[in-house]
């Protein structure tokens, strides 16, 4: 069992900056990937970024990639998703998500666990 919370979020202006942390409680979220997905009102909940759970490798959403970066410290039980150049198209509720086994997926459909969600909003 995996318990996930989110923080971080908040409002920003557009260009800004904004750091995401999903802190995890249970003893083996180091062997857990783990993603983020956003949902912004009226549509669906869409892949925003994955990571191995050694970190070896991550998986960017085209929309995102260049602008932000997933980290994982397996130490602190904690994943961040760090969002530079922000745009209002980027608002949205973001939830992070662990997945059994090592590697990641773009599919929330493979993801076991949930946060509540933080939610994110660029002002224009």
């Amino acid at each position: 069992q995996v318990q996930l919370e989110e923080s971080g979020g908040g409002l920003v202006q557009a260009g800004g900056s904004l750091r995401l942390s999903c802190a995890a409680s249970g003893r083996t979220y180091s062997s857990y990937a783990m993603g983020w997905f956003r949902q912004a009102p009226g549509k669906e909940r869409e892949f925003v970024v994955a990571i191995t759970a050694s970190s070896s490798s991550t998986y960017y959403a085209e929309s995102v990639k260049g602008r932000f970066t997933i980290s994982r410290d397996n130490a602190k039980n904690t994943v961040y998703l760090q969002m530079n150049s922000l745009k209002p198209e980027d608002t949205a509720v973001y939830y992070c998500a662990a997945k059994r086994g090592t590697f990641y997926s773009g599919r929330s459909r493979d993801y076991d666990y949930w946060g509540q969600g933080t939610q994110v909003t660029v002002s224009s």
